[in-house]
């Protein structure tokens, strides 16, 4: 499928944004731990990646096939190293081709039986569970996804020994590391950092209770990325909370840089709503490392292209692991629009203005990587329109995407190809 996206004058709305992702997912295995895995949190998610997550939590077959959805894929892994039974867990093509064995061997210094199904250091896994796993020490790199982390601390409460992470060097997405022990607090388990990089995750069970899961700050960033591409914008975005957990909700700070200013207000029905405008001065280059806020980085990218603003991108290295290779996919769709985008040791991105002949008519391709999808489509309100292909691809994080840019005056057409 395709679709040809056209551009509005003028984007006025109130956007209902997706519920975090990452919040649902880590309350769906801390509810099945605290013995209640049939209660989905208030609010929860919709996107595929949860979706997955609820339904083998629902049912009990001997196969969890979790697609693309690499969250699912790392804390079901875990989960069901702590659950009764034997089960082998897969997902998509892309999902075999993405690396498990860091998990996996922690698992195992940790008393897990697992066995890989087909090549070593890749899903499919086969998992026979205990629920009364040792647990004890482990060390890991700082830089591992994040992910990989916050499902060893999710099952660390129900472990006999509890558990003691020890993290090496630099620490990747640390704002996702303090989401997960935030959430773990609020169902009652005793975790904290002992030191810098030692985290420790005391033998306490958790205790079952109701969870309302807030907006999602990483979905906001493409409304930011419109603001700071449109002449004049209205856009409010309720259920965003100022002091969330969620690291993503530095998009605010940063997009000041580019222009837009973010105002807390009152809303009817939420907490808090985010009204964005036009505030001050542009600035002419951005530096950043993205190493705590790598799911940004996409709409980073093409918004400071399209405002014709340099840039130097770091700590993006797990970029290369996420749906896709981010650092190429982004490469070669830049070049389509007919920017000349660098790359350094595989974790830095940066344009310094240089041009190349981009496509007549070009087609952004998404790699089936949601994010491709809804970082290029604000580019229709400097190009006037743009086409992308599998746009389909949004509903792993905001199956609403393409219905709330038609509620604000965005014109899409599907495409035959």
């Amino acid at each position: 499928m395709q679709i040809k996206t056209f551009a509005p004058k003028y984007v006025k709305g109130k956007v209902i944004l997706p519920s975090s992702k990452s919040i649902s997912n880590r309350v769906l295995v801390i509810n099945a731990l605290s013995g209640n895995r049939g209660m989905l949190p208030e609010n929860v998610s919709d996107c595929d990646d949860t979706r997955v997550m609820i339904k083998w939590l629902g049912g009990n077959d001997e196969t969890v096939d979790v697609g693309a959805a690499g969250t699912a894929m790392r804390f079901s892994t875990a989960l069901l190293a702590v659950s009764e039974g034997c089960r082998v867990i897969t997902g998509s093509e892309r999902m075999k081709q993405r690396p498990i064995g860091l998990l996996v061997d922690a698992l195992r210094v940790l008393g897990a039986e697992i066995e890989y199904v087909e090549n070593v250091g890749f899903p499919p896994l086969r998992i026979k569970g205990s629920p009364m796993l040792e647990g004890g020490c482990v060390v890991l790199s700082g830089g591992v996804s994040s992910q990989y982390i916050s499902a060893l601390l999710m099952i660390a409460p129900v472990m006999k020994d509890g558990l003691t992470l020890e993290l090496e060097g630099e620490i990747v997405s640390r704002p996702y590391i303090d989401l997960t022990i935030s959430l773990m607090r609020k169902f009652g388990a005793d975790v904290r950092w002992i030191c810098e990089n030692v985290v420790r995750v005391e033998p306490k069970g958790y205790v079952a209770g109701n969870f309302f899961v807030e907006s999602d700050w990483s979905a906001a960033s493409y409304w930011y990325e419109m603001m700071a591409l449109c002449d004049d914008a209205e856009i409010v975005l309720p259920g965003l909370l100022s002091n969330s957990c969620q690291g993503d909700r530095k998009v605010a700070e940063l997009f000041k840089e580019l222009g837009v200013a973010t105002e807390f207000v009152d809303g009817e029905g939420f907490d808090s709503c985010v009204r964005l405008y036009k505030a001050g001065q542009v600035c002419e280059r951005l530096n950043y490392d993205f190493v705590d806020q790598p799911d940004l980085a996409q709409t980073f990218v093409v918004c400071c292209c399209m405002m014709n603003i340099p840039f130097r991108f770091t700590g993006l290295q797990s970029l290369k692991i996420k749906e896709t290779d981010r650092i190429a996919a982004l490469r070669t769709e830049m070049a389509k629009l007919g920017y000349v985008v660098g790359e350094e040791d595989g974790s830095v991105l940066f344009w310094n203005g240089e041009r190349c002949n981009g496509d007549p008519a070009p087609v952004i391709d998404t790699y089936d990587d949601h994010r491709m999808a809804m970082a290029f489509a604000p580019c229709a309100l400097r190009l006037g329109q743009i086409r992308i292909n599998n746009p389909e691809v949004v509903s792993k994080s905001y199956p609403k995407f393409w219905d709330d840019l038609r509620m604000v005056g965005f014109v899409i057409d599907e495409v035959e190809i």
